[in-house]
């Protein structure tokens, strides 16, 4: 069985023919499709070096330390923890889905998952590497340099190989089948009554005007506190930091909806400690409505019914050290 089958099975024929006839068109989320179009090799490669804590300083944090697939593709924390437990200035994003949004990071800094990829590694506050050494030890790896020659049919390591493997493996962490998607796709019986009512609730109260698409959220910049203002001592300003534009002050990457029961603590700050805070939080804030006790436990309810099948696969066993691997320096 090849890869792409064994790992990204098709969906059962009447789901597809659902998708090409557009039945869930009316509704404003679209389910999450199979990934497609995507390089096996390069795909195992990127898995690999997303696991490998080489590409850090301390040698002992990898991608997967603070977008951990185990944990819905984050780490739970309120803001994560770096290099020398340096504490980590906004909540990491789940990975999950990332290559829904229209851009990466909060502030949409990145503009896909490549660029991306090797931010953290460079970051002093993260990974605590540089690129020039991040290259330099995979080069000094022999199972890496045969590895990178065949995911690219030549010779030679760099960091935009790097980061194109890295991100193909992300490409494939999209969780589909969520029983929303199912409710989509025709089966009326994937949803109870109050999960019907949670979503209907989610839609009549505006919720959906940023939280649509096959993400739930990902598609747009939105201001943090519309109605009223938000409460923190975050440091982050939002978009602004990458605009330089003082209208886009506090304007975020509108976070998907996908798997967000498992994505606590929420929003930048990661202040909202559990999805019925968040729910109340957002709907005082951004929509001007007090939502109650029965009304928030129905959305919650609805936005459980998101959480898709969470990516599967052998964990990689990664290529030893030479003699000539620069060493980690974990407490430097």
């Amino acid at each position: 069985m090849n890869i792409k089958t064994k790992r990204f099975p098709l969906l059962p024929a009447i789901t597809l023919i659902v998708l090409s006839t557009g039945l869930s068109a009316a509704e404003p989320i679209q389910p999450v499709r199979p990934v497609e179009n995507i390089d096996p090799v390069l795909v195992e490669l990127g898995k690999k070096l997303f696991f490998d804590p080489r590409l850090s300083k301390s040698g002992l944090i990898s991608c997967n330390s603070c977008h951990n697939l185990s944990m819905g593709g984050t780490d739970n924390l309120k803001t994560s923890i770096g290099h020398g437990w340096r504490q980590g200035p906004i909540n990491a994003p789940t990975v999950l889905n990332s290559s829904l949004n229209l851009a990466q990071f909060w502030d949409g800094r990145a503009a896909d998952l490549q660029a991306q990829a090797g931010g953290p590694i460079a970051n002093p506050g993260e990974m605590a590497l540089t690129h020039e050494l991040a290259v330099e030890v995979l080069a000094s790896i022999p199972g890496y340099v045969t590895e990178f020659e065949l995911a690219f049919g030549a010779d030679g390591i760099d960091i935009d190989r790097i980061t194109a493997a890295i991100a193909e493996f992300e490409k494939t962490l999209v969780t589909t089948n969520a029983r929303f998607d199912q409710w989509l796709l025709g089966n009326k019986a994937a949803l109870t009554d109050t999960e019907l009512a949670g979503y209907t609730l989610f839609k009549d109260s505006g919720c959906i005007a940023c939280h649509n698409g096959p993400a739930v959220g990902g598609n747009s910049f939105r201001k943090m506190g519309l109605v009223a203002p938000y409460q923190t001592t975050n440091p982050a300003e939002g978009r602004s930091a990458v605009t330089g534009k003082d209208a886009d002050r506090f304007l975020f990457k509108v976070p998907t909806l996908r798997n967000v029961e498992m994505t606590y603590p929420y929003f930048h700050d990661g202040e909202a400690a559990t999805l019925t805070a968040a729910v109340d939080i957002m709907g005082r804030l951004q929509l001007g409505k007090e939502f109650s006790e029965e009304e928030q436990a129905q959305i919650v309810a609805f936005l459980k019914t998101l959480t898709g099948d969470q990516p599967r696969f052998q964990l990689p066993i990664l290529p030893p050290s030479s003699d000539h691997t620069p060493a980690p320096k974990p407490f430097d």
